[in-house]
């Protein structure tokens, strides 16, 4: 879509009025399909493809063994990252990562870190010696709007498919054999990111959408209706009232796409 910014901002909110959008959802709807596929890469100890509507985003985790922080000897940790390929959008550039796949990073690992969706302490070997490490590869394989969303239910959903390698007497890995044990996963935290365009709050804005949004909450939320995580993009502000709705909103669509997931 070629887009001229204000006056495609006027039709969207004139629709907007009508609780209507561009591509004939209401405010509060995901696009569809929405689609989670596992075990999608042989090399990574689990793995998750996310779909929703055009975005696709796969996501990877690997499992190796090393030191643990001097302040916590008996628990593992975590590393995200997160990769804009190319082809994924014109957007996107070749190179070192850019201010937006930092970002994306830090809040899919805040809402899985202060969830406490990991058991950390159950990744330990030896305490003050060994750990499990946990790296989390995201991978945007096509743009078209909330990759956020996107991006942490496959950073979940990959770590709900991962299995542990097998850790040798030595203390190496066997990379090559699995176990049928899975990582100690306590919580399932999703994330909803609620977008807005002049005074409407929307859920999972497309591509187009997001050009002319004024700001932007993404809201983590694990199964007990806890808020684990909030971000806040975008140039404008949000009135009390405002954050309030989206908290009601994150309430019900996070819950929508936890339902998605496996176990």
């Amino acid at each position: 879509m070629i887009i001229d910014g204000e006056n495609f901002k006027r039709y969207v909110i004139e629709l907007s009025e009508k609780n209507k959008r561009i591509d004939g959802r209401g405010l509060k709807d995901f696009r569809k399909p929405i689609k989670i596929e596992y075990g999608v890469s042989k090399n990574a100890e689990g793995s998750a493809l996310v779909t929703i509507g055009k975005t696709r985003v796969a996501c990877g985790v690997k499992l190796e063994v090393g030191e643990p922080y001097p302040d916590k000897p008996d628990e593992g940790t975590m590393i995200v990252n997160a990769e804009f390929a190319a082809l994924a959008s014109p957007e996107f550039e070749p190179g070192a990562p850019g201010e937006e796949s930092i970002e994306l990073a830090r809040i899919v690992d805040r809402g899985i870190r202060e969830s406490g969706a990991i058991d950390t302490k159950k990744l330990c070997i030896k305490k003050g010696e060994k750990v499990w490490l946990v790296f989390i590869d995201i991978y945007i394989q096509n743009h078209d709007g909330n990759l956020i969303d996107a991006s942490a239910l496959a950073a979940i959903a990959a770590l709900l498919d991962a299995k542990f390698p097998k850790l040798e007497e030595d203390g190496k890995v066997n990379y090559k054999e699995k176990t049928n044990e899975p990582l100690p996963i306590v919580k399932k935290p999703t994330a909803c990111t609620i977008y807005k365009i002049g005074d409407k709050l929307f859920v999972d804005a497309n591509a187009d959408e997001e050009t002319i949004c004024n700001a932007r909450l993404t809201i983590t939320m694990d199964e007990n209706g806890t808020i684990n995580a909030m971000q806040k993009g975008g140039m404008d502000g949000l009135e009390q009232d405002e954050i309030e709705k989206c908290i009601e909103i994150a309430k019900e669509k996070t819950k929508e796409l936890r339902n998605y997931l496996k176990g």
